[in-house]
């Protein structure tokens, strides 16, 4: 099984267990959104029994891959009721494929995965069910957490570095502004740059998110020239090196995020 990138990878080894080898596509410290994937990694999405990816030009160079597969291909974006993007991007289409940063989507994501592993592997059903409901636990606790610990707070607006956190901004509450739209490369105007200074002021913002995988330069000039500080808040669209050493992985991550948001949000 080939996985397009780390959130997928990761459910893929939760619900196959030692039952199922899982590539991804992505290598650790990567950001997935513009990945150009080698000769040999286009081979293995092309051989692979079961390749998991977003579709709606997240990945285009693994879509692109994924035309010529022999398994079977899976668009988890299927299925599941799309956002649109904060703005429309050529690049990325209209719709927002950030859905892996809500717990209850995952959840969604994870029965998609189950189900597909059954067909491709009966008599290991019993195996990939009970893997799965034991993830499903764990992404519901995950839901809970930021139910109960974003429920009262002093502020309900994020800024951070490019438009990822709509997903979990809808699900618990709170307003993403962000810098650059869905690509994290995107190059924001000086008058949205102004703009956000203008709405961190005004709304007593204190933190400007940055992020592991893109150059934190714009988010510390905006930081800086508002008064505020920064910090790092996971897209979890990969994890760093680090990260994957110290053996980190999508829940630990997300609870990282959530107190991170709790102190600049002045939760309760």
């Amino acid at each position: 099984m080939v996985a397009g990138f780390y959130p997928l990878a990761e459910v893929a080894e939760r619900v196959g267990g030692d039952r199922v080898e899982v590539g991804n596509v992505t290598p650790a410290g990567v950001e997935p959104h513009d990945l150009e994937i080698a000769p040999d990694l286009v081979a293995e999405i092309q051989s692979a029994d079961v390749v998991l990816y977003l579709g709606q030009g997240f990945q285009p160079a693994v879509e692109a891959a994924v035309g010529e597969a022999r398994g079977t291909a899976i668009d988890l974006l299927e299925g599941i009721d799309l956002l649109p993007a904060v703005e429309e991007e050529e690049e990325h289409g209209v719709v927002d494929e950030h859905i892996w940063l809500d717990p209850l989507l995952m959840i969604e994501v994870t029965d998609r995965v189950a189900e597909a592993l059954k067909e491709i592997d009966p008599s290991n059903a019993a195996a990939f069910d009970a893997n799965a409901e034991a993830y499903r636990a764990e992404l519901v606790a995950l839901d809970e957490a930021f139910r109960e610990g974003l429920a009262e707070c002093e502020r309900r607006t994020i800024v951070v570095s490019h438009a990822a956190f709509q997903y979990l901004t809808d699900r618990y509450g709170l307003r993403q502004e962000a810098i650059s739209g869905l690509s994290p490369e995107g190059e924001p105007d000086p008058a949205r740059l102004a703009e956000l200074a203008e709405l961190v002021r005004r709304e007593g913002v204190t933190v400007v998110f940055t992020e592991e995988l893109v150059s934190p330069d714009v988010a510390d000039t905006l930081a800086g020239e508002a008064g505020v500080e920064t910090e790092v808040l996971s897209p979890l669209e990969g994890l760093t090196e680090e990260q994957s050493a110290s053996g980190e992985d999508y829940r630990s991550v997300m609870e990282e995020n959530l107190s991170k948001l709790r102190t600049a949000l002045g939760c309760a």
